[in-house]
């Protein structure tokens, strides 16, 4: 089969992997509340969940890219962004979470920036770089939609925008992940 062959066919298969993942974090809510789960049951549920996502993100070979920065200032940056917008953010109702939730959240921080910062965004910089940063950060913040509401959506989008410039500029996924999990870390301890 000749390469341009291929290539439609790996680029419709990514695309639907993409989308299926995607839809499947956005309808954790859904599928949460429409059954009578035990705790313990949602705890595995969603583990083997974010599982999934991840290792089927982490499965296809994505070429990295050139660092602009260090990785470590760009960590730095996107987790001091994150403190000062905890910081500075009104009051939340409480969270009742315990280890398990604390671990759940840093799994779906983990598996999510894999999906839409190695996944996502290595199928979309084809199109260019704002594209890749774009278009990963718009699916991100829509994803989180059923979750936390329409009104949650600027914020994530945010969210997505400024890990998907890490992402660029680190060269590397891995540093919007651990400002993604110091995000989720500090939204269940508040």
């Amino acid at each position: 089969m000749s390469r341009t062959r291929e290539t439609p066919v790996r680029t419709t298969a990514t695309a639907a992997l993409i989308l299926v993942a995607a839809a499947t974090l956005a309808l954790r809510p859904a599928v949460l509340a429409g059954h009578p789960l035990s705790p313990s049951d949602r705890t595995w549920l969603l583990a083997v969940l974010y599982l999934a996502i991840g290792v089927a993100s982490l499965l296809p070979p994505m070429s990295r890219d050139h660092a602009s920065f260090s990785p470590a200032a760009v960590g730095a940056i996107g987790i001091g962004a994150i403190g000062i917008a905890w910081w500075t953010a009104g009051p939340t109702a409480p969270l009742l979470i315990g280890p398990a939730g604390v671990l759940l959240s840093l799994g779906a921080a983990v598996a999510e920036e894999a999906l839409f910062r190695r996944f996502a965004y290595g199928h979309l910089r084809r199109f260019g770089v704002p594209a890749a940063i774009g278009g990963s950060a718009l699916l991100f913040a829509l994803v989180h939609i059923p979750s936390y509401g329409l009104a949650a959506f600027p914020v994530d989008l945010g969210a997505g925008l400024l890990f998907g410039w890490q992402r660029w500029a680190a060269g590397t996924w891995t540093v919007p992940a651990a400002t993604h999990a110091a995000a989720n870390l500090l939204a269940v301890i508040r």
